[in-house]
């Protein structure tokens, strides 16, 4: 996700809630100057997600000081046989965050990495990110916003254990030095930071510190093992859906087949007598749906249960999507005024020598995660604890809060490591957390008082709505005979992500979802109109690896490609001529892939051909030159090399493994069957047998090249998917002499 850095005032339906909350005293906005109020609501929408409600007026008043996100006792814990435990502010669901951010306070503090090892946080206000003040993982942000934060973190504590040793050795601070978890004396003499470390952490904090030079680094910048490679690799990492408490009971739940459906009858006589079931229980449902929980002793019994009931639903009300019948909208829209993002003047199109005209279509996609999503919620004497692999613990928290009734400070939310996520579990509306918060409040209410799980199974999870968006692209482009265009006129049709969430007062200007367009023109200079529509479709849909560059990644570099083609220049020079001087980290990583990959020097296999596309998205570039493959009409990539820009690498092992995952993710748009489709308000794919994701078969070669730099790093979670799929479209086209204009790839 993109976040432009204006303040903006936190939705109003937001403001009642932390009114209300506060109800019996002064509400949270009274007595607070404006501009101190808009600040909380700075960047994200959810600093009251982030922080219990009490805590935002008391802050208020305190004087200035470090923040909760500034203080080394949230974030360390150093015990007294020197094995030091550091705390993340994010979730891990594979991106590797669970070492880097360790990495990154460990080499300022001196920490011996041996002994090192690394915990989620929580909703607690010190792990909130310290860039827009809510708890997120997203937006490639983790390290891009929290390395400064980290380094001085670690520079704190380092220098209480110094203080500690030199009141302990009657010497002067700056007479010590530090080295791998020991302090040392001017005589040589040592202590560990085991020995000090309570001593230190009951000093006071210093508010400012020296960082290292970059020279000095231990840990940044150096391969490192993960540190959960060992459990993961063994089998013994848990996970969200491994929670285990005392009494726990398991609940799967029978969603409306149509979404916001409506139960009209309910037959649960044959659940209930599956052995195992404890209740069966009617809920609201995401949309304003209704659902039915069945809870039992475990997942089988449960999931059994739920096959036996007998639902009838109503879904008069709602809308019913059919695929077909909405692309023939979405084409009608095309031709429509709307909003535009960019209004250059298109009218010499018609004159121009050379033209394009072209259409692109992009299905629904679902993230599918390896584990499917889950919550586990326990309520005790008036507070409540969840489980939860989540992207928004300050935000999931605020919402079960609600659904449960109890003040936000009395719900804790104990971050769980997640298998993949890909924006899955970073909801606005919280809708498994909720749901999962509902069948709790319904057990409660018909005297279960036992902890919940709530499970879903695959097939829930690809059927269960906020996928990246359907997307209609349509582009007429006039060029010369050099390649130089001399107008685009182009239109984006889609549903907004954000429409209706906390993010739109900030990210929808003049009614464009910012995260529809992001990537459209860049890093070219072209003369383009960029008209938009934003249709409302009834089937919820949710940010997706790399958001909006998911398809505008793909349209702008075939098209490139395409006049390069058409003007017989080679991709690369046209590119390179095109983006000009203003993007020099566009040239270094594209020119980065070409000399690694030996493009245009080194002779392909008969039969292959070269692909090449550079994209930016998260403030991190990255280029890939591709070798495939077509066979009977079946596209093959063989071999991929990055060229990155990322700015300065935490880990380069991370880094090559993020480059290759998201590689991976952009494949997954082009193989047949990726794409979720809907007939009569039902969502026809159910599982991995209809709904197709790359096997180890299909994994290319992959080389991961990064351009140096000594600048703060940028993200990397996401920027290695978007290019992929246009530098594999342009390899085919190359071979088949016909664009691709369409994902995923028709074969034959």
């Amino acid at each position: 996700m993109n976040f432009d850095q204006a303040t903006f005032e936190l939705p109003r339906h937001l403001q009642a809630l932390m009114q209300r909350e506060q109800a019996g005293s002064t509400p949270a906005t009274t007595g607070l100057p404006r501009r101190s109020f808009l600040k909380l609501g700075a960047l994200s929408g959810f600093a009251l997600g982030a922080f219990p409600l009490g805590t935002l007026a008391q802050d208020a008043a305190k004087p200035a000081g470090l923040k909760p996100t500034q203080q080394p006792s949230a974030f360390l814990h150093i015990a007294a046989d020197g094995s030091t435990t550091i705390t993340i502010n994010r979730l891990d669901f594979g991106q590797g965050v669970q070492t880097s951010l360790p990495m990154i306070l460990a080499d300022e503090l001196g920490a011996d990495w041996s002994r090192v090892n690394s915990v989620h946080g929580s909703n607690d206000p010190a792990y909130v990110d310290p860039l827009f003040g809510m708890h997120i993982t997203g937006g490639s942000g983790s390290i891009a916003h929290s390395y400064t934060q980290y380094r001085e973190l670690g520079a704190r504590a380092r220098a209480m254990l110094v203080q500690a040793a030199a009141a302990r050795w009657k010497v002067e601070p700056g007479s010590l030095r530090t080295q791998n978890g020991r302090v040392i004396g001017p005589a040589g003499q040592q202590l560990g930071y085991g020995e000090l470390a309570e001593a230190a952490m009951a000093l006071p904090v210093p508010t400012s510190v020296t960082l290292k030079d970059p020279k000095d680094f231990q840990l940044i910048g150096q391969p490192t093992g993960r540190l959960d490679a060992a459990a993961k690799s063994s089998g013994h990492q848990d996970y969200g859906i491994d929670v285990r408490l005392p009494g726990l009971l398991t609940a799967v739940v029978a969603h409306p087949p149509v979404f916001g459906a409506r139960l009209q009858s309910v037959d649960d006589g044959a659940a209930r007598a599956i052995k195992g079931v404890k209740a069966v229980l009617r809920i609201p449902a995401d949309r304003g749906g209704e659902a039915v929980a069945v809870l039992a002793d475990g997942y089988w019994a449960a999931k059994q249960g739920r096959d036996a009931l007998k639902l009838a639903w109503d879904s008069s009300a709602v809308e019913k999507v059919d695929s077909a019948r909405q692309l023939a909208q979405y084409r009608a829209l095309a031709t429509q005024p709307g909003p535009r993002r960019f209004d250059a003047d298109v009218s010499g199109l018609d004159k121009a020598p050379h033209q394009i005209s072209a259409e692109y279509v992009f299905p629904y996609l679902a993230h599918a995660p390896m584990e499917p999503l889950n919550c586990t919620v326990r309520v005790e004497a008036g507070k409540a604890e969840l489980w939860v692999g989540t992207q928004m613990p300050g935000l999931d928290g605020l919402a079960a809060a609600t659904v449960l009734g109890l003040p936000p400070q009395n719900v804790q939310v104990h971050v769980q490591m997640a298998g993949g996520g890909f924006g899955r579990r970073a909801i606005p509306s919280s809708d498994y957390v909720v749901e999962a918060a509902q069948v709790a409040k319904a057990a409660l209410a018909a005297g279960i008082s036992a902890p919940v799980r709530l499970l879903w199974s695959r097939e829930d999870d690809i059927k269960g709505g906020y996928y990246r968006p359907m997307h209609l692209h349509t582009a007429r482009i006039g060029f010369d005979g050099q390649g130089r265009i001399q107008a685009w006129d182009h239109v984006i049709v889609g549903q907004s992500i954000l429409a209706g969430s906390p993010f739109e007062p900030m990210m929808v200007k003049n009614g464009i979802d910012g995260t529809a367009v992001e990537g459209m023109k860049e890093p070219y200079e072209i003369p383009m109109r960029l008209t938009v529509q934003h249709p409302k479709v009834n089937v919820p849909v949710l940010w997706w690896r790399s958001v909006g560059s998911t398809h505008t990644a793909f349209v702008m570099e075939t098209l490139i490609d395409e006049i390069a083609r058409t003007t017989r220049q080679d991709p690369v020079a046209y590119r390179m001529k095109l983006i000009g001087e203003q993007h020099p980290r566009h040239k270094a990583a594209l020119q980065l892939a070409v000399d690694q990959s030996g493009y245009g020097k080194k002779k392909l296999a008969p039969g292959r051909a070269w692909g090449v596309a550079v994209h930016e998205s998260f403030n991190s570039v990255v280029a890939y030159v591709v070798e495939a493959s077509l066979k009977k009409g079946v596209p093959t990539l063989h071999k991929v090399t990055a060229g990155v820009h990322c700015n300065r690498v935490i880990n380069p092992r991370s880094l090559e493994a993020q480059v290759q995952g998201g590689a991976l993710m952009g494949l997954s748009m082009c193989l047949p069957g990726a794409a979720i489709t809907l007939k009569d308000g039902q969502v026809e794919q159910s599982n991995f047998g209809d709904y197709a994701v790359p096997r180890i078969t299909a994994m290319p070669q992959i080389a991961v090249h990064t351009v140096l730099s000594d600048d703060a790093p940028t993200g990397m979670g996401e920027p290695g998917l978007p290019p992929l799929a246009p530098a594999f479209a342009n390899a085919v086209a190359r071979l088949s002499g016909k664009p691709v204009r369409e994902l995923p790839f028709k074969q034959g």
